[in-house]
């Protein structure tokens, strides 16, 4: 049994058994004295010691793996022995030089023939190609790029390491690194620095003769390097901020939202209803490795900017990185297709029903919201029945009213839905539960559709088409405005803004001979309002008139309900509110709570109180809504919205209050 040695080698430890460590001196001490006299020794030695470190490496299995004469031999063979080549040069003078067989390149950055980093040197040793033409081709992929490939650039720049050593500069050129060529390199390092000593004055006089023109070169070189210094200076800024947000963001999502559920999202009902097949947990960390990683990649990248001497993640901790993200890709591609699968076809169950209306007969027609669905804002939400059941409830209810020359109408219900297959789809349509009610000429069509939990969320949709004969009358009532806003294209005789009128059925649509006309006012004369709200004979001269208006609660006065502070937003709208008054109210919403609210489209009386109104609301923290409502209805139920910042259970609604 050999007895082992622990030695340092360039810094590295490694573990040799004693035949191996006094054959290694041996050749070192060879190399050594054959090295006496020439200059730059102590240089060549320290690369040989790092080459011989390396090719160590290279073999060790682990850090107790204790390296052998085997070892030895096979890194002697590929540095060559010291005999081979310490040899007379004035003997060989005249002899053709040897040619070292070419090894594969590395790419390096060749910071001794650089204008900036050295990678456009580099890459040209790498490729064999001048290093001037890779920067004519970097200078026009960044103009025809729009400046895209100046990040490619500053990537390079920090990952491709320096050519340092010796050893590194053969390596970039795809020489062998053997001890001769070591040698051979330093020495032409000094031969040159020599050559350059011996022309000093010669040197001396072009550079006096050069002088007047390296000057303005040098000067613009100096200027044009500072911008470009101070350009990545401020690109490594913005990535680090950029990244850094994202990143924060992330991870608060993961686990406040996706791991521990401390707040509760709006979209998590949706991972639950659209049945992943996969936990809320795993598709959170999934989606932050997915998005997370490149974005840690481009931190670093800043900091690598901002702070050249910093030093980067190990090669192991990439590759981890690296394998975690691509099966987090490949984890979110499977889920996403298993997905799209199983919405693949799509499947329709049609119900058809005749309706006693004749020619001579008046049709109304509304719409029955439940008082546990009706404050949703998304169109589909998880809900409870009146039996306790969790079920899925949507609003993707489409009305539309078409003419028919039989002599009594008829309603059809198509129910559609997506599945896996014809026979999932149409099953899921048919598990779509949805009511009507037709009494004394009213048709009353529920506002929301539902179905099982069971049945998972599959783009489940109701479209009801009514047929009305001709010359019968339809009323729509203003609730119906949100249901039938459809496209030329669906053939929908009832018009948006015709809700609360008597329409007379006609064969090319409807007509409505005891309407007067309205004047309605576009979006532009909206913000022209808006505009001059200041300017309105009726909007108080000063904050505390306002302040009076809005806490005036006499019975007499009350024309609406506006209400401001920390837990919540709320207006309530009624027949006797003014276009001003609402102008001022969308005012106060948007620079006291960031709230915008839209009154386009509402048409105003002579006195300026409303005829029909158009509200849009957009708190712009998600939560949003409309609603369309008559001065007909005003008189009847006020209007209006409320958001309510500390409610998790309802925290928005819009509509009737």
């Amino acid at each position: 049994m050999n007895k082992t040695v622990n030695i340092n080698l360039a810094g590295i430890f490694f573990h040799i058994d004693e035949d191996a460590y006094a054959k290694l001196q041996h050749y070192l001490d060879t190399i050594k004295r054959s090295l006496t006299s020439t200059q730059g020794s102590e240089e060549i030695i320290a690369d040989i010691e790092a080459r011989i470190a390396e090719l160590f490496s290279e073999k060790r299995k682990n850090e107790r793996y204790v390296i052998g004469i085997r070892e030895v031999e096979e890194v002697i063979a590929i540095m060559g022995q010291p005999e081979d080549y310490v040899l007379d040069e004035e003997i060989f003078e005249d002899e053709p030089a040897y040619r070292a067989p070419k090894t594969s390149k590395q790419l390096f950055r060749d910071t001794e023939d650089s204008y900036i980093s050295g990678v456009s040197s580099g890459l040209g040793h790498y490729l064999g190609i001048s290093a001037i033409w890779i920067r004519l081709i970097w200078i026009l992929l960044a103009i025809f790029s729009s400046g895209g490939f100046i990040l490619i650039y500053i990537a390079l720049w920090i990952f491709v390491p320096e050519a340092k050593t010796t050893a590194d500069k053969l390596a970039m050129r795809g020489e062998p690194v053997t001890v001769s060529n070591i040698e051979r390199k330093i020495k032409e390092g000094f031969d040159d620095v020599t050559g350059r000593v011996k022309n000093v004055d010669y040197e001396k006089y072009g550079y006096k003769a050069r002088k007047g023109a390296d000057s303005a070169a040098t000067a613009v070189g100096n200027v044009v390097s500072f911008l470009l210094n101070l350009l990545v200076k401020f690109i490594g800024i913005i990535l680090l901020l950029f990244a850094g947000t994202v990143l924060i963001g992330l991870f608060i999502g993961l686990f406040s939202v996706g791991t521990f559920g401390i707040i509760e999202a709006p979209w998590t009902d949706y991972i639950e209803m659209a049945a992943i097949g996969a936990p809320l947990w795993l598709l959170s960390l999934l989606t932050f490795f997915a998005v997370g990683i490149p974005f840690f990649f481009l931190f670093i990248l800043g900091l690598k900017i901002l702070m050249r001497k910093l030093r980067t993640i190990g090669t192991t901790a990439k590759l981890v990185l690296l394998a975690v993200w691509l099966f987090s890709l490949i984890g979110l591609s499977v889920i996403g297709i298993q997905q799209a699968t199983q919405r693949a076809f799509e499947g329709e169950v049609l119900v058809s029903e005749n309706l006693p209306v004749t020619s001579e007969d008046t049709l109304s027609i509304e719409m029955r919201y439940h008082p546990n669905y009706s404050s949703f804002r998304d169109d589909v939400k998880i809900s409870y029945d009146d039996q306790d059941r969790k079920i899925m409830v949507s609003h993707d209810v489409r009305l539309i009213v078409k003419s028919t020359k039989d002599s009594t109408g008829r309603i059809e219900v198509l129910k559609s839905a997506d599945g896996r297959d014809l026979r999932d789809a149409r099953t899921r349509a048919e598990n779509i539960e949805y009511d009507m009610e037709f009494r004394n000429n009213r048709l009353i069509l529920n506002s929301y559709l539902t179905s099982e939990l069971q049945n998972h969320l599959r783009n489940q949709e109701v479209q009801i088409t009514l047929y009305l004969p001709v010359g019968s009358t339809l009323y729509a009532d203003d609730n119906t405005y949100n249901f039938h806003r459809n496209s030329d294209w669906y053939g929908d005789i009832l018009k948006n803004g015709d809700e609360e009128k008597y329409l007379l059925i006609t064969e090319d649509g409807t007509e409505c001979p005891d309407c007067p006309e309205e004047e309605y006012i576009d979006e532009e004369s909206w913000e022209n309002s808006s505009d001059e709200w200041e300017e309105e004979d009726s909007i108080p001269e000063s904050e505390t008139e306002w302040d009076q208006e809005v806490n005036d609660t006499s019975s007499a006065n009350r024309s609406f309900d506006f209400s401001l502070n920390d837990e919540a937003a709320s207006l309530r709208i009624t027949a006797e509110t003014t276009k001003s008054q609402l102008i001022r109210i969308a005012k106060e919403l948007s620079v006291r709570k960031n709230i915008n609210i839209d009154f386009s489209g509402s048409a105003f009386q002579e006195d300026g109180k409303i005829r029909n109104l158009s509200m849009v609301v957009d708190c712009n923290d998600g939560f949003s809504g409309e609603a369309m409502v008559s001065a007909f209805l005003l008189k009847k139920n006020d209007y209006g919205f409320s958001r309510n910042y500390q409610e998790k259970k309802n925290p928005f609604f819009i509509g009737k209050m």
